[in-house]
């Protein structure tokens, strides 16, 4: 399994891959937090949250991944596998951002269609 010290260094290895200008008005950054999320519609446990765009008057604009879900996900998986992940992850986060700028929701809304697929499987 990998720390959360080897995980934070793969995570900014993605964060260095992206161009600076992604990162603007980014103004709470990219943050790593330990726990497993649950999306709040998951049957049980099973539908894991990887990253979280939050944008809120008094927080400002900000990432956070979840070590805990990509190895409750990921944690046999190889390395290259993990770091692709993270890296997928951070540019949908990023993605979220840069529509939540723009005034655009065209991500949030095949997000949420995803879920609707997920929640007619059940």
């Amino acid at each position: 399994m990998v720390s959360m010290e080897e995980f934070r260094e793969y995570l900014d290895e993605a964060c260095e891959q992206i161009p600076e200008e992604y990162y603007g008005e980014l103004n709470g950054g990219v943050l790593l937090r330990e726990e497993v999320k649950i999306h709040p519609k998951s049957n049980g446990d099973e539908l894991k949250i990887m990253g979280e765009y939050v944008y809120s008057r008094t927080m400002g604009r900000l990432i956070y991944i979840y070590y805990g879900s990509f190895i409750a996900v990921y944690g046999e998986a190889s390395k290259e596998l993990l770091k692709r992940e993270i890296k997928h992850t951070l540019e949908h986060e990023l993605t979220h951002h840069l529509e939540s700028l723009a005034g655009e929701k065209d991500l949030e809304i095949a997000d949420e269609i995803q879920i609707h697929r997920y929640l007619e499987r059940k």
